[in-house]
């Protein structure tokens, strides 16, 4: 079950991505435009969210994550984000619902990023076959959300 902190700093940080990403933009484009209704939604629809990627039904977790991922970071390639992005909220919830947006085996760093681990501990649990390797190198995104689930868990 999630905490109460970890409900709040996602809802924080969905506010701040989707202000930051979309919000701000359109100010720019549009200052004439009254934004103060939509900051106020996002506000409520991130609250939402976060309860979706938290809560127990694994189908609408995914399906909000990928619609997220897909808003705010678009682009003409497939998301593949940097290491230190499993790290925020929203990435580490991703990592336990989604896996990674674009790939199927990772490598060991962003194995170790999405555990929170060092790149030595990815070696160690893959020896100790508590991860699979993937066949084309690196580790099996699958096993890196099993590995997450059973730690949540614990």
């Amino acid at each position: 079950m999630p905490t109460l902190s970890e409900h709040v700093d996602l809802r924080d940080d969905l506010i701040r991505l989707v202000t930051s990403r979309l919000l701000d933009p359109l100010e720019i484009l549009l200052p004439q435009a009254d934004l103060d209704g939509l900051r106020l939604s996002v506000r409520a629809d991130a609250d939402m969210w976060a309860a979706q990627l938290l809560g127990p039904r694994d189908v609408v977790a995914r399906q909000v994550a990928v619609r997220l991922m897909a808003v705010l970071y678009p682009g003409d390639k497939p998301f593949d984000p940097p290491e230190e992005w499993w790290a925020t909220p929203l990435g580490r919830v991703c990592a336990r619902r989604v896996g990674h947006p674009s790939k199927e085996g990772v490598s060991f760093g962003v194995a170790g990023a999405m555990l929170g681990i060092t790149r030595q501990g990815v070696h160690d649990l893959v020896n100790r076959h508590k991860l699979l390797r993937h066949p084309d190198g690196g580790v099996a995104v699958e096993s890196i959300r099993a590995r997450l689930g059973l730690r949540r868990e614990q």
